[in-house]
């Protein structure tokens, strides 16, 4: 370590464990909760994982009503829809059920319910004006890690921009991160969100705005990704290998909230405003592509992804090892069934300068560790458009 000052700040109290979401009644209780508003979508209704929640809000008294209706990468106006129904039946307590999509929707009413004008006026980093409603957040996929960030990413149907807003005052009040709400996702979810999480930890593991604090919880995802991720996808109903993913996801968020990512997450959101790719599913055909670009940038750091992720690089050179962290990720996409490129998407040569364009206006570009231009995301780009070899 440097001569250097790090600050981790974590204003969300985390409760993690099997059984965990049991307890939301009795900490919505102790946050004063009077009316309280569920935020959720429709597949997680469909696959009953609101019954013990809405059971352990009826035994603390706790009035609610329940939303269903978040939409996959959540709109700018849904949410200010949302907060409208909020407001008119004075929910003072917004919990969240459900992947990124329905967590970052429930953060984003949350706030808007406190402060003045359309979120997409709080677009960037700082600009909330209000603390927000308290916030319950209880995560059913192992993959954005929303319940532990100070983000909500959200899109603006008309101008098909997609934009951060970033804010302390978005951090959950409560997480509570219980492995057993896992258990049903699909195997196709679970690999897509899975490799949202390893390209989380892999891309603030290396990226320059890095610490030690966030190094340690990314080299542990990291680990707990490759150990466990083929398991969770080939047999959903392994608890173990699930609660690894979800843990895995909540260290790889507390990661990258202090820090930033890099260049697949910089290219993946106005990609995803334009075409129908999937988040995760982004970030991992963009993943490799990425490492072959940078790990010259920080090969030792390429050399330890390797080796936590279970490749023998023993008597290798340290660029030869860092090769290797390539290798691995290809080879889990590969067992975990993610072959497509970014054309099965609808995305062809003549779209990359302008998706390259705004890429390189994210604040993800900056941090990279090699520095990067317009010319090298489009060349990046061509790479991932027909998958991994």
């Amino acid at each position: 370590m440097t001569n250097t000052i790090y600050q981790y700040k974590m204003p969300t109290e985390l409760i993690f464990g099997r059984g965990a979401a049991e307890q939301v009644g009795k900490i919505a209780a102790s946050l004063g909760a009077q009316t309280a508003m569920v935020v959720t979508d429709p597949g997680v209704t469909k696959a009953g994982l609101l019954q013990g929640i809405i059971a352990s809000l009826e035994a603390a008294k706790i009035n609610y009503i329940v939303f269903d209706q978040v939409e996959s990468d959540p709109s700018t106006q849904l949410v200010m829809n949302v907060t409208e129904i909020a407001k008119t039946n004075n929910c003072n307590l917004i919990i969240g059920v459900g992947g990124g999509s329905a967590l970052d929707a429930s953060k984003a009413i949350a706030a808007m319910v406190t402060n003045p004008g359309d979120i997409s006026e709080y677009a960037g980093i700082g600009k909330l004006k209000n603390p927000t409603l308290p916030v319950i957040a209880i995560p059913t996929t192992a993959g954005t890690g929303s319940e532990a960030t100070y983000w909500s990413v959200l899109t603006n149907k008309q101008t098909k921009l997609k934009a951060g807003v970033g804010s302390w005052y978005l951090m959950p009040t409560v997480a509570l991160a219980d492995p057993l709400l896992t258990l049903s996702l699909p195997a196709s979810l679970t690999a897509s969100t899975g490799m949202d999480a390893l390209t989380h930890a892999i891309e603030s593991y290396v990226c320059t705005a890095t610490q030690p604090i966030s190094e340690a919880m990314s080299e542990k995802a990291i680990a707990l990704i490759g150990r466990s991720l083929r398991k969770a996808v080939v047999n959903g109903r392994d608890i173990q290998a699930r609660e690894d993913m979800l843990y895995a996801s909540m260290i790889a968020a507390l990661a990258f909230n202090v820090t930033r990512l890099g260049l697949a997450h910089a290219f993946v959101v106005p990609a995803a405003a334009y075409f129908p790719i999937p988040h995760g599913i982004g970030n991992a055909i963009l993943l490799p592509h990425v490492m072959e670009f940078n790990y010259l940038a920080c090969p030792e750091k390429f050399a330890k992804i390797a080796e936590l992720m279970g490749e023998d690089i023993r008597g290798l050179s340290v660029l030869e090892a860092a090769q290797k962290s390539v290798t691995a990720v290809k080879s889990l996409m590969k067992d975990i069934g993610i072959i497509k490129g970014l054309r099965q998407f609808g995305v062809t040569e003549n779209d990359l300068p302008h998706l390259a364009e705004e890429a390189a206006k994210t604040g993800n570009v900056p941090v990279n560790p090699r520095v990067a231009n317009v010319q090298d995301i489009i060349n990046i780009a061509q790479k991932a458009l027909d998958g991994i070899a």
